[in-house]
């Protein structure tokens, strides 16, 4: 399997998992020319804008190595991006969660690192 089908299988294999707690997703992989997002939902009053990472094992590092600081920004300036193009105001809470998964075990952080 190709990186970006394995990718878009733990990204629906995240999704699941944040339906079954509470969220409810209403997009997934927006892409612009800024960066993308792997899932947005909201979680009770928060849109959350979601982060999946995904290792088979620790032999490249933990899932959470790969979000480093120019990820983060890049979700930032895209999140702000996806909120002006559906004309989202500016005052609604926002979050950024990460949902890593590591072989099969989902760990997510709600908030990992601050909000707009």
């Amino acid at each position: 399997m190709n990186n970006r089908r394995v990718g878009a299988s733990y990204e629906e294999l995240a999704a699941r998992y944040l339906t079954m707690n509470g969220y409810n997703i209403v997009e997934r992989n927006f892409r612009c020319r800024i960066g993308e997002i792997d899932l947005i939902g909201w979680d009770g009053a928060y849109l959350c804008f979601i982060e999946v990472k995904y290792r088979s094992g620790t032999g490249k590092g933990h899932p959470a190595e790969a979000i480093t600081y120019r990820k983060i920004r890049r979700i930032c300036k895209t999140a702000q991006f996806y909120m002006l193009m559906r004309k989202i105001p500016q005052d609604t809470p926002c979050r950024f969660d990460v949902a890593l998964i590591l072989e099969n075990e989902i760990t997510l952080i709600k908030n990992a690192f601050g909000g707009l």
